[in-house]
């Protein structure tokens, strides 16, 4: 096995997957305050979703390894814009920075997936639903406000 390939595909998920749920521990409690849209799905929905599109991204990750540089540097980066998006949202409550962080990580995906789309079809077909989330996020992300008082 190759253990470096390995370190490539599963370590930077797990670290944006811990520093994303070190950064949305108070999730729960803001997303109930804010003004959602009808389309806004129940808090509990986010788990899963977030679970499997990790288990996708580690698999892309393992196939991206072979793939050129730039779409490796394209896959750890938008994995770090990943893991501080959260921060950002809920715990330090910036909306305007929050819509910052969300369309850098949806313009740095798409580009990795056009770069891995030349190299790996099956590692970009495995980052559009992630992607697709993404940019539902983003959607959610502008469309939800502060509760009025």
């Amino acid at each position: 096995m190759n253990l470096r390939r390995l370190a490539f595909a599963v370590l930077p998920v797990l670290g944006a997957a811990g520093l994303g749920g070190l950064g949305s521990r108070n999730a729960p409690s803001t997303y109930a305050t804010l003004e959602k849209p009808d389309w806004a799905p129940p808090a509990a929905a986010f788990g899963p979703v977030w679970t499997t599109l990790y288990a996708t991204i580690a698999v892309a990750g393992w196939r991206a390894y072979g793939a050129s540089p730039r779409a490796r540097r394209l896959h750890l980066t938008q994995l770090a814009l990943n893991a501080a998006w959260p921060s950002v949202f809920f715990s330090a409550g910036r909306k305007p920075a929050s819509l910052a962080v969300i369309g850098a990580l949806d313009a740095t995906l798409a580009a990795e997936i056009v770069a891995l789309r030349r190299d790996d079809k099956l590692a970009a077909a495995l980052l559009t639903p992630y992607l697709a989330w993404c940019g539902f996020a983003t959607a959610l992300n502008t469309a939800v406000s502060e509760p009025r008082s």
